[in-house]
């Protein structure tokens, strides 16, 4: 049985922004857990994010004089890179409604992907003890979570059709020795909508949830009975 998730498809939006949603849909969550599941599907200007524990080292330029946005947040993994083309899914869920096991949510997130990408006619694959989907030894989407009682907040990334030369200014998760890619570089003009919606089917068959659409995630904040 399913029960309802409350689905907000934005175009680019400012990282800082996005953050402070995420923020106060999570605090609303552990206030209230019966709360609906909330799932975000942005873009971001480039932006460079840091997890909570991430080292310095994996940056190739200096933090003062940065290309880009630059923020340390409080998910798990080190430096990645978010710009307009990769579609970024923030998931405000309640795991006690699904699995309470982080290791359990984080390989879900990697099913969504590897079956969006499947429906493209790409093989995602998972690597032991990394995080993320590959195709082909490249890497098309990162994860980095953060959960306070059970509820989840930041996401996944997929590299739909991005400008990648971004990637170049850092160890994108800590990771030197493997290529970063984009579903664009094995399907020239894919339409990113498209993909958006693959997401939005299959996290919904994933996790269970029937999709109440709304325009705007500001009504949610004010409005948390939606």
């Amino acid at each position: 049985m399913k029960s309802t998730g409350i689905l907000c498809q934005q175009g680019v939006s400012p990282y800082t922004a996005i953050l402070e949603i995420q923020r106060s849909l999570l605090d609303q969550r552990c206030e209230n857990p019966d709360l609906d599941d909330v799932l975000l599907l942005q873009q971001h200007p480039p932006t460079y994010t840091l997890g909570r524990g991430a080292s310095l080292e994996f940056l190739r330029f200096d933090i003062e004089r940065s290309p880009a946005e630059i923020h340390r947040v409080g998910r798990g993994g080190e430096v990645t890179y978010h710009c307009p083309g990769q579609l970024v899914g923030y998931p405000i869920l309640n795991l006690q409604r699904h699995q309470p096991d982080l290791h359990w949510y984080m390989r879900q997130l990697e099913a969504v992907i590897i079956r969006v990408l499947g429906d493209y006619g790409l093989v995602g694959e998972r690597i032991e003890g990394l995080t993320g989907v590959w195709v082909e030894g490249r890497k098309l989407s990162a994860i980095g979570i953060q959960a306070k009682r059970w509820i989840t907040m930041h996401g996944f990334a997929l590299n739909v059709c991005p400008d990648l030369s971004g990637f170049e200014q850092i160890v994108p998760c800590g990771i030197g020795d493997r290529a970063v890619g984009s579903m664009a570089q094995f399907i020239p003009n894919i339409d990113l909508a498209g993909v958006q919606q693959r997401v939005v089917y299959h996290f919904g068959e994933l996790f269970k949830l029937d999709w109440q659409a709304i325009a705007d995630v500001e009504a949610v904040m004010g409005n948390p009975t939606i």
